[in-house]
């Protein structure tokens, strides 16, 4: 796979888990009624790894 095809898989997946985690509640996936830590780690991961998408898909800075 190159760079960019990882970035975009990477981008996509970090956008779907941050959510997931984020509407957990109200698509019936969370455990507990409101948002707990659990919710905040998945957002937080995912906006993490959407950024390393975006990251990739830029590629090397230019100097």
């Amino acid at each position: 796979m190159n760079r960019k095809t990882t970035g975009v898989v990477v981008l996509v997946a970090g956008v779907l888990l941050a959510l997931v985690a984020a509407a957990a509640d109200s698509i019936g996936v969370g455990g507990a009624p409101g948002f707990g830590w659990k919710q905040i780690t998945g957002v937080v991961v995912g906006v993490i790894a959407a950024a390393a998408g975006l990251s990739l898909l830029r590629g090397p800075a230019s100097t």
